[in-house]
Order: structure tokens, then sequence, then C-alpha cells
């Protein structure tokens, strides 16, 4: 794998820090803005649709720069909006920076899934993506952790200045790693735009929010499950999410790994795994040691998704994977956001602090749906294609295989 994956590696570490780290931070952030907790909660809603708007918008706006120097712009903004976080003088102020800093997530994971892709060989492109990826899934076990920890000991001001100079290395290691890719000739925003009226680009952007949406389901709601079912203490919640997050570390790696071998049977195994083990874990919840087996099981399978459903985007958007590829970052963020709201409503409804996973499980076993699906209509447009009449130099009709 070449270095400049390295970079593009360290960048999403800092995104991924950013993105997490500020909800083990509300207490101190509502604290010195004397605002609620559901207030300071903003900082998440608001990073979020963020991310879902930033994907599309940023990626557009880059249509006319090469792919290099547009990673290094968005780079560029995720600093301005933490440092902007890190010296807010009001809460208002402090949401515009998390707000900044969202708008470079999905357009710098789009763009860095495509740099990704080609920078190797055709056979390693999932495992390429997995590897940017890997410094999403360590940022949830060293970057979180440790940023909460400096945010609660020393200042959550100091925690935003540092994932700011995260984002500094990130920009240096892009423009020194990372080669130069212009614009490939003849595509536009037109060309952008026309990959999502093929079905398969849709069909997979849909497994990505109801897939990822089911992992949600289940981790949005982990620290009062987890507290009032399993009987963990509050301060373990920390380190159950840390084995949450050692689970996506190995998941993307594998799910790299093996989507390079069979993708669409790695999303069948990874997707029908994690609906039975989200429907499980409404029983091994009420147990110490196996909810904690089971969180880093989500963890694992929930990320083996990830590269898979990355390359199936880019896959059948040839030709103008960019903003196909930055499109499905948001739908990421969407899943998260659906799957949540979904599960506070079952919680609200009297179902109980596990009813979340049953509503995992059914986003997770909707999107096997339709990955079967989707398989079976690639199926099926192949042999129409094989069978497609064509005409011999002796006016013989064949099939002409595509």
């Amino acid at each position: 794998m070449p270095l400049a994956l390295l970079a593009l590696a360290i960048g999403a570490f800092g995104i991924g820090t950013t993105e997490f780290v500020v909800m083990g931070l509300l207490p101190e952030v509502a604290a010195e803005f004397g605002v609620s907790i559901p207030t300071a909660g903003l900082l998440v809603t608001g990073y979020a649709l963020g991310v879902v708007i930033g994907a599309p918008l940023m990626t557009v706006l880059g249509t006319k720069v090469s792919r290099k120097r547009m990673l290094m712009l968005l780079m560029g903004l995720f600093i301005a909006g933490n440092l902007l976080s890190a010296v807010a003088p009001a809460f208002a102020v402090m949401l515009i920076g998390r707000v900044v800093a969202s708008l470079a997530h999905g357009a710098f994971f789009g763009i860095g899934s495509v740099v990704a892709a080609e920078l190797v060989a055709p056979h390693k492109k999932a495992g390429a993506i997995a590897m940017m990826f890997t410094g999403l899934t360590v940022a949830n076990v060293i970057g979180v952790p440790l940023g909460t920890l400096i945010g609660q000991d020393v200042g959550w001001r100091v925690t935003f200045g540092i994932v700011a100079a995260l984002g500094v290395v990130g920009l240096i290691g892009i423009a020194r790693l990372v080669p130069e890719m212009p614009r490939s000739e003849g595509v536009h925003l037109r060309h952008e735009l026309a990959a999502f009226k093929n079905a398969q680009v849709l069909l997979a952007m849909a497994m990505t929010v109801l897939g990822f949406g089911g992992v949600f389901a289940a981790i949005t709601y982990i620290a009062p499950m987890m507290t009032h079912v399993a009987g963990f203490a509050d301060g373990s919640v920390t380190w159950l999410l840390v084995l949450f997050g050692l689970g996506m570390v190995g998941g993307n790696l594998l799910g790299g790994e093996f989507a390079d071998r069979a993708l669409m049977p790695m999303l069948y195994v990874s997707l029908g795994a994690l609906a039975v083990v989200l429907a499980l874990f409404t029983l091994t919840a009420h147990n110490k040691i196996a909810a904690a087996v089971t969180i880093a099981l989500i963890g694992a399978l929930g990320f083996a998704t990830v590269p898979p459903l990355q390359k199936r985007v880019l896959d059948q958007a040839h030709g103008a994977p960019t903003l196909a590829s930055a499109v499905n970052i948001g739908a990421f963020n969407l899943g998260n956001a659906l799957s949540a709201w979904l599960g506070g409503m079952v919680i609200a409804s009297g179902l109980g602090y596990t009813a979340p996973n049953w509503v995992g499980a059914a986003l997770a076993a909707a999107a096997l749906a339709l990955a079967v699906l989707s398989a079976a209509l690639e199926r099926r447009d192949s042999a129409r294609g094989a069978a497609t009449p064509s005409v011999t130099p002796a006016g013989q009709r064949t099939a002409v295989p595509h």
C-alpha cells in the first residue's frame, strides 16, 4: 500500500475524532456556555446534518479542481472549523465551527475513496479504501477516549485545538505524499449527476443507510442500555465504546480484504450476521460479558460493510464516481440520524432500552434484502446483455456477450 494512504488515514483519524469526541464532552461544554444538555446536543445534530449537506455541496464545488488540491482545501476547512470551536466565545459560535468542520467530512471521505482506489491495482481497491477508513475506526479506539479524557481533565477547548493540529498533520501529509490527480478529461458535473440514474448506485446507497443505520440504532443508546440493563457502572461506558471501536478496526480491515475477493458475498455475510447479532443483543444485553462481546461484534460486522459498499458505489458509478462516493458518505450519517430517531421512538413508547436492537436488526435485514435484490437485477441485466442479437458479416444473427 502506498504511503499516500497514510496521509489520507491521518486526515480520517482527525475527522473521526472530532465527530464523536464531542459526545463525551457535552456536560463540560454545556456548563461553560450555560446551556442545557439537550441544547448542547445540537453540536452532534448540527455536525451530522452538515455532513449530509456538505458531501454533495463541497464535491460539486470541487469539480473544477484536482482531487489532491480539493483534499487539501477540505482539510483546511476542517482545521478552521475546529479552531473556531476551540476559541468560541459563545455557544452559537461553537455550533458554527462544528458545522464548518462537518462540511469537509463527506467530501473528504468521498474524494479520498476515489483517490485511494486509483493509487492501487484494480484487485486491491477495496483494501485501499479500507486502509483510509482505518483512520476513522482507530479514532474511536484512541482519539475519542483520549480526547474525552483530555477535555475532562484539562479543558474541552484543548481537545479541539489538538484535533485542529491533527488536521495540520493530515494537510501536510496530503501535500507531500498524495500524487497530483487532475480531473478526468470530459468529466463534468452533469456526468457526476448522471450516476444517480443508475438503479444500482441508488440501491447501494440505500444499503448504506439501512445497514449502518442498524448499527447506530443500538450504539446510540448504549449508555442507558449498559447501565440500566447490563448493570455496568457509568464509567464503564467509555471502555465499552473502546471495544466497539476495536471491533470497527478489525471489521473494516476484513471487509476490505474480502470485498476485493468476493464483494457481494461479503455483503451477504456481514449484513446477515449483523441482523442476527443485533437481534440477539436484546438477550445478551442482560449479561455483562455477553454484552461486551456483542458490542465488539456489532462494531466489526457494521464496519465490515463499509469498504464493500463504498467500492460498490465506485464500481457502479464508473466514469464519474466522485459525487456518488461523497453522497454515499452522507448516506452513512443519514442512516445514523434515522436509526437514532427510530430507536428513541421505541424507547419513548415504553418498550425498554433494548428495543432499539430490534430496530437495528430490522434495518440490517432490510439492507440484506436490498443486496440480494441488487445482485438479482445485475444478473438479469447481464443475461439480457449476453442475449443481445447482432448481425455477422455473413448476415447471421448471433448473441453478443457483454
